[in-house]
């Protein structure tokens, strides 16, 4: 977490709210989210039919859609949380890839050709892509080569949201003029989701809600099912008082006196995550000054308010 700046100091009352980790399973449950090692075989959407028909839920929601063929992390938000699972579409991305070259190429050619192709990047998206097929930049943050074996490459590559890795492999056997495409590829990041983070499969989901619903055995499903905060660790952070929590759950904005923490690292025009002293995501918002400006300001409006996850009444309302 990055470090915070201390604006005032608050208390908070345990009448209200609850720390996410002391939510009852239910609560867990209709407030969770889950960091899936999506099989090779099934779309996006027929994995969230799966996951809700496994925990009988009403709804289900992924977070950055992949390629039938393509595996790996998959996050999946559950009922109140598949709004959440929408702030990670902007999260940086990390893939293993396999990218098979169509001619024989020197290994020296291909590690100055992925030197080449870091940094900002320009990419038209492929014909079967979801979004309008235009020329777009976009920042490639690192790619390491793995293994080199005759013409496939293994590499990880570190990347902005909306990159597309099989057109990367395909412009870059462009630029050699050998022609390439990508064989294989697995996600292996989305934002703080990653595969050493409480990653699990399916059946792992489906055995968890078992010894639940038949054993009446929840810690099994607590491993399984993050809370919904999760979601927003890559995000900046604004912690305020009791006071301020039931206002900004009818869609008010952030005032200056809400305040108590934020992190550092705010910059006007952010998106930033709204949150209680207990630790309970209230909402997304846009900061409207710096961090530092925020800590010397004494009135007026700082953050405004997006999207509310918390809902109303949970806190007390202390606002006309």
């Amino acid at each position: 977490m990055k470090k915070l700046l201390i604006k005032s100091e608050g208390n908070t009352d345990p009448k209200y709210g609850s720390k996410p980790k002391d939510r009852s399973i239910e609560e867990h449950i209709s407030k969770g989210v889950i960091n899936l090692d999506k099989p090779s075989g099934p779309t996006s959407h027929e994995i969230d039919s799966w996951v809700k028909r496994i925990l009988n839920v009403e709804k289900t929601g992924h977070g950055g859609t992949l390629d039938p063929k393509v595996t790996g992390v998959l996050p999946i938000g559950i009922d109140s949380a598949t709004r959440v699972i929408q702030l990670l579409l902007a999260a940086p991305k990390e893939y293993v890839c396999l990218l098979t070259f169509h001619k024989d190429v020197s290994e020296e050619n291909i590690r100055s050709i992925f030197d080449e192709f870091q940094g900002k990047i320009y990419q038209t998206p492929p014909v079967k892509s979801a979004v309008k097929r235009e020329l777009r930049v976009r920042t490639i943050y690192y790619t390491n080569i793995l293994e080199i074996d005759g013409r496939d490459v293994l590499f990880k590559i570190g990347c902005e949201a909306g990159t597309y890795v099989r057109t990367y492999c395909h412009d870059i056997g462009e630029a050699l003029g050998t022609g390439a495409h990508m064989s294989e590829l697995r996600r292996t990041q989305v934002g703080s989701f990653t595969e050493d983070n409480n990653l699990i499969t399916l059946q792992d989901l489906t055995d968890a809600f078992y010894y639940w619903d038949k054993e009446n055995d929840e810690s099994y499903l607590r491993k399984c099912i993050l809370p919904m905060e999760s979601a927003t660790e890559h995000l900046p952070k604004v912690f305020i008082r009791d006071s301020a929590v039931d206002a900004i759950c009818h869609g008010a904005d952030l005032a200056v006196g809400g305040v108590l923490s934020l992190s550092e690292d705010v910059k006007k025009g952010d998106t930033v995550v709204i949150f209680t002293l207990k630790g309970e995501l209230v909402a997304s918002a846009q900061a409207l000054l710096n961090a530092e400006e925020i800590l010397t300001s004494s009135s007026g409006i700082v953050f405004d308010t997006k999207k509310v996850f918390m809902g109303t009444g949970i806190y007390p309302m202390m606002w006309k």
